[in-house]
């Protein structure tokens, strides 16, 4: 969950700088299916852009930055710890799949890095897994305020907190978490049961930002935010 699974794409170094403390109890390897619950990890993008800089994947970053919350993962979790790498090699992901989650998941690298890592875990197929991705991501309504910022705007983990659960019925505090890296929101992890309802999650919820504010970096110039 935090940076040790992350290694080696760019959104990986992210998460080293997130400071997102790592949980105890990961697991090396897991088997297909055999899982207790989901994170649903919803990374503030613009966040991203402005922490990696000129290492920021181009497709997300370069120039306009119309990316607001994006798709960071969709990972099958333990009640300690989670699965990892459950099928190696893993199955190919067809084309016209891996460009049909570009619009929530903006670089290649991160798909089949997420597919790799945890998709796997889920499934062994990857357009399942992937409409999996898309209907949880679909069944998580973003709040207005956080659809799009023309400015840089300072905010408490808790308003942000708060704000989720106003629009999304069911969701308690102990079914959520706002990460960020000190400064910066990073993301909103949402935790899900295997039927994508909202769940608990306490090793999740306890590991949230601690920081009294933070500052939301804008939305760039482009089109409009996802």
């Amino acid at each position: 969950m935090g940076a040790p699974r992350r290694a080696g794409v760019a959104w990986l170094v992210l998460a080293a700088l997130m400071l997102w403390p790592a949980l105890a109890g990961a697991q090396q390897k897991g088997e297909p299916g055999r899982f207790d619950h989901y994170v649903l990890a919803l990374s503030w993008s613009p966040s991203y852009c402005e922490a990696m800089g000129e290492r920021a994947e181009p497709a997300q970053c370069a120039t306009a930055r119309p990316f607001a919350f994006v798709v960071h993962g969709l990972w099958p979790q333990y009640k300690r710890g989670w699965p990892e790498n459950c099928v190696t090699p893993a199955p190919y992901v067809p084309e016209p799949v891996l460009r049909s989650m570009l619009d929530i998941m903006p670089s290649r690298r991160l798909v089949l890095h997420e597919w790799r890592t945890h998709g796997t875990c889920a499934t062994p197929d990857p357009a399942a897994y992937f409409d999996l991705v898309r209907r949880a991501y679909a069944g998580v309504t973003i709040p207005a305020a956080f659809r799009r910022l023309d400015d840089y705007r300072m905010v408490s983990p808790a308003e942000v907190e708060s704000a989720f659960r106003a629009d999304n019925p069911g969701l308690a505090a102990d079914m959520i978490a706002v990460g960020c890296d000190g400064r910066r929101l990073t993301e909103v992890r949402i935790c899900l049961d295997r039927s994508l309802g909202f769940t608990p999650c306490p090793e999740v919820d306890r590991r949230a930002c601690r920081a009294a504010r933070v500052v939301m970096p804008p939305v760039r110039e482009g089109a409009s935010a996802r």
